[in-house]
């Protein structure tokens, strides 16, 4: 399959692109502001699908609108016609068709345009009117808010907020890409209008505040639940927009005559994550817990595991070398400690249930 993309240097575009790229059986062939529109004749003879993402929101003048939006759509339009084949076209249009202001007023007039090419060639066309698109990509300081935020956040410049309470209606750029492949690949078979799903609906303060809490996360090492739905698709794109000198982080590290030991990652309501090491013969722990329990896995080295029942002085050992990954979790009531019998450092991964607190630390010296 032959695809034609137009705006394909746009945010759209661009991440449309990376997913069409290397699929099998996908060829791409891309229109951009260095194109000209009569190339287009030329260019659908080749084509068996369109993505018609190109678009003008910000011109240096009104007549722009009506350039980048209406003209080259009836172009793309009598070009596809001229040809007699049914290409289906995915178009991007927007929410603010339904608006009366002469960007809103372009975008009705293209689709208009494309539903006229439809009735006329009964070629599929599938117009998406999309609210604000936000992800990786998206060009800061320019007409998106989250692009902006986390733009200037993470490189600690200032935001301007006019309403703290206004409301935004966003689109996860990935999800927009999943639907409009899922029409490439034949699972839409009905011309017209859709929506993209989810769509997740956030004040300007509440965007803010997240995108802040991202950024400090690193010097509180509290992680917000970023594994699904708003959060993890607003935290990527947060990432997304770090300089590459800010990829990496230093940690607080904790050293005796032991080992050291370090927090990594802290949750509000999962725990929390460090890694310890100790030196040859050295014995860590030697308490036990009421509540809280932990898990160990030995990365490097091999480690003894002591137990002993609080109550009935039940034992219990085992050994565990990095060699062969194995969790070992402590149990409350039970007091243990680790020593290292091998001759080089031991390095051992911990998640504690939860996030260790220096008032109720639920941890009582109990050497076995």
């Amino acid at each position: 399959m032959k695809v034609l993309v137009t705006g394909a240097h746009g945010f759209i575009g661009k991440n449309l692109l990376v997913h069409l790229i290397g699929r099998k059986n996908v060829e791409v062939i891309t229109f951009t502001r260095q194109n000209d529109v009569r190339e287009l004749p030329n260019l659908v003879k080749k084509i068996d699908f369109v993505f018609h993402l190109a678009g003008i929101n910000r011109p240096m003048n009104e007549e722009g609108f009506q350039e980048g939006n209406v003209f080259l759509t009836a172009a793309l339009c009598e070009a596809i016609a001229s040809t007699r084949s049914k290409i289906p076209i995915v178009y991007t249009s927007s929410i603010q068709a339904k608006l009366d202001n002469p960007y809103g007023q372009s975008k009705f007039s293209a689709e208009q345009e494309l539903t006229d090419f439809a009735n006329r060639t009964k070629s599929p066309v599938y117009i998406f009117r999309l609210p604000n698109v936000f992800g990786k990509w998206c060009k800061p300081n320019y007409n998106s808010a989250v692009a902006t935020f986390c733009h200037n956040i993470s490189r600690d410049l200032p935001i301007q907020i006019n309403d703290c309470s206004s409301k935004l209606r966003l689109v996860y750029v990935d999800d927009v890409v999943k639907h409009f492949i899922s029409v490439m690949n034949g699972e839409t078979l009905r011309s017209g209008f859709y929506d993209i799903s989810p769509v997740y609906e956030v004040t300007v303060g509440e965007l803010a505040e997240k995108i802040r809490t991202y950024k400090n996360s690193r010097n509180t090492l509290v992680t917000e639940k970023v594994g699904g739905g708003f959060d993890r698709a607003l935290y990527s794109t947060y990432l997304s927009y770090l300089k590459p000198d800010q990829f990496g982080y230093d940690l607080c590290k904790h050293e005796d005559s032991r080992g050291v030991f370090v927090e990594m990652l802290k949750t509000k309501d999962s725990g929390q994550f460090s890694f310890f090491t100790a030196h040859p013969g050295v014995t860590r722990g030697g308490h036990y817990h009421h509540t809280k329990t932990e898990k160990f896995l030995v990365v490097k080295g091999e480690a003894l595991f002591k137990f002993r029942h609080i109550l009935t002085d039940e034992y219990f050992e085992l050994k565990v070398s990095g060699c062969s990954p194995r969790v070992v979790e402590t149990v409350p009531g039970w007091t243990h400690d680790i020593t290292n019998i091998s001759n080089d450092e031991l390095v051992v991964m911990l998640w504690a249930n939860e996030v260790f607190d220096s008032e109720n630390p639920d941890t009582y010296p109990s050497p076995i």
